[in-house]
């Protein structure tokens, strides 16, 4: 999604691995960035790439000039394949991932044992298409045959948090701030705290990686995270001052698209689907293009929100055809679109394969939408349950406790959303204040 991260000095790293042992009580932590409320289900910390220069477009162009010369350059097909990889997620483009499967494929035919690298970035493809059970197993390959491997890690820890084996993934990601403190393990960390409901020691955490950033792409990650966090908690002011700053420093998509959701909170309605006109024509990632549907919807434009869903639509299909599987989007965009039957079966599917907080939310949903709210508490329940203040975990179950009748029940989630953020969604938000209106509830 993003350039490759480069490393904090270990001289800057002992107050900030500090922060987390103090906010875990010395448990170590866990967990890889995922969405927040109101954003895209992909998960979006690139596995750091030491000694790869310049950005995707670079590295391929020099994998290649390398491998002209030495074709039998085991490594270099490697770097070659998660090039490929840092090219299709950081423009959202899918097609790229058949290419980084083949040049990982020579890079194995060459070098079938002990090839480390090729297996991370095999995993790391893997993680991508959200096949996270193969994307663990390729990462304990990799550790079993290098356990410094600090990348290998990284891929790991993606894979457990998403898979919901929660201690695993806080083991990797300990590991992996053991042997290579930067912003690839301060991400995974912050949002494990944040998953625990430890928002403001996320945001510590950030900003001490923020104050060791080296380049602008440092920069502009470690803002993007601030700003998500800040917006979060429905503070769309720092939120505002967090993405300007990451875009004065270095403007990316995942910056625009945080303009974008403050500007339609502080209800400047114009700017917000112009920046996500923008961001969506460049890169058409189906998260985005739903956030935007959502809008224009809100904004009374039901003909343009179906032609963004549409193009979501098309976008997940690419994806699949590409090799990835997604059924929180696939459930998503079949709700959207009137189908909860369709929206069950995608979401069920997802959680036979993983049992991560957001894919319990995703099934709650779409068996609420279907009316089968008494199968659909248990999972809603679940995913409030892990501790983090997420607005729409909160309102998904308020709504799910009134339509089964625990009219005191729905009162306080529907409260617990609107107070975390009052503005979590453009459509769903004033749906949870008139619902609470009608509970005589007040925030």
């Amino acid at each position: 999604m993003r350039r490759p991260i480069s490393h904090l000095t270990r001289r800057r790293v002992a107050p900030a691995v500090a922060v987390l042992a103090i906010a875990l009580g010395l448990t170590g932590v866990a967990g890889v960035l995922g969405a927040r409320d109101g954003g895209p289900a992909t998960p979006a910390v690139p596995v750091a790439a030491a000694g790869r220069p310049g950005g995707p477009a670079d590295q391929i162009e020099l994998a290649q000039r390398r491998l002209r010369l030495l074709p039998g350059d085991w490594r270099t097909w490697a770097v070659l394949g998660m090039a490929y990889l840092d090219k299709g997620r950081s423009g959202g483009d899918p097609t790229y991932f058949p290419r980084a499967e083949e040049a990982v494929r020579r890079s194995l035919a060459l070098q079938p044992r002990d090839n480390s690298d090729a297996l991370v970035a095999r995993g790391a493809l893997a993680n991508a298409r959200h096949d996270f059970a193969a994307a663990r197993a390729d990462a304990l390959a990799a550790i079993r045959i290098n356990d410094y491997d600090a990348d290998g890690y990284a891929v790991l820890t993606d894979a457990e948090t998403q898979l919901g084996h929660v201690p695993a993934a806080t083991a990797a990601v300990q590991r992996l701030l053991d042997l290579r403190p930067g912003l690839s393990a301060y991400a995974r960390a912050a949002y494990d705290l944040e998953q625990r409901g430890r928002a403001a020691q996320a945001a510590d955490l950030m900003r001490r990686a923020l104050d060791s950033a080296t380049s602008p792409a440092d920069v502009a990650f470690c803002r993007v995270q601030l700003g998500d966090l800040a917006f979060s908690a429905g503070d769309f002011a720092t939120a505002g001052r967090e993405y300007a700053a990451g875009l004065a420093a270095g403007p990316t998509v995942e910056l625009q698209r945080g303009r974008a959701r403050v500007a339609a909170a502080q209800g400047r309605t114009d700017k917000a689907l112009a920046d996500y006109a923008d961001l969506t024509s460049r890169v058409p990632n189906p998260g985005y293009l739903m956030e935007h549907a959502e809008l224009l919807r809100a904004a009374g434009r039901p003909a343009q929100a179906a032609e963004r869903l549409r193009l979501a639509e098309t976008a997940h299909r690419l994806f699949t055809a590409n090799g990835g599987t997604d059924g929180i989007t696939g459930a998503a965009l079949a709700a959207a679109a009137g189908r909860p039957a369709e929206a069950v079966r995608e979401a069920r599917a997802e959680w036979a394969r993983r049992q991560h907080a957001d894919v319990a939310d995703a099934l709650a949903w779409s068996l609420h939408l279907a009316g089968k709210d008494a199968e659909a508490l248990p999972y809603a329940k679940r995913a409030a349950g892990t501790g983090a203040r997420s607005a729409t975990y909160a309102y998904h179950l308020g709504m799910i406790e009134l339509a089964l009748g625990h009219r005191d029940a729905a009162r306080t989630q529907l409260a617990a959303a609107l107070d975390r953020n009052p503005e979590f969604s453009p459509v769903d938000a004033p749906l949870a204040e008139a619902a609470l209106a009608k509970l005589g509830g007040a925030r």
